[in-house]
């Protein structure tokens, strides 16, 4: 999953649930269910998400959302399994390299 997001030090709920496709009432819930998201919260209680957050968000939306795990069997899996994160990168990977790839094809064929 590619994430449209700004290199920056804080992100906004907002900008995170656009990057993710999905509503804030769901990354507010998954905070609540998976303790590996902490966002930092100032004093109005707005929630900003460091780029370790987005990772943990990541790994919680892949397990969740691509692979079809319950709520339990995903936080089971983030403390069980220690590579998770190795496959999301490598998935990362090879979309890119196989957006790349459709780009070569597409240009050959015009």
């Amino acid at each position: 999953m590619k994430l449209q997001l700004p290199d920056k030090l804080y992100y906004s709920i907002g900008e995170v649930a656009k990057a993710f496709d999905v509503n804030t009432s769901l990354i507010r819930y998954w905070e609540q269910e998976f303790p590996i998201i902490k966002p930092k919260k100032n004093k109005k209680g707005n929630r900003y998400f460091t780029p370790a957050d987005i990772e943990n968000l990541k790994m919680i939306y892949h397990l969740v959302k691509e692979k079809g795990y319950t709520l339990d069997g995903a936080r089971i899996a983030l403390t069980t399994n220690s590579k998770i994160s190795e496959t999301i990168t490598i998935i990362d990977r090879l979309e890119f390299v196989k957006a790349e790839l459709l780009k070569l094809k597409n240009s050959l064929n015009d």
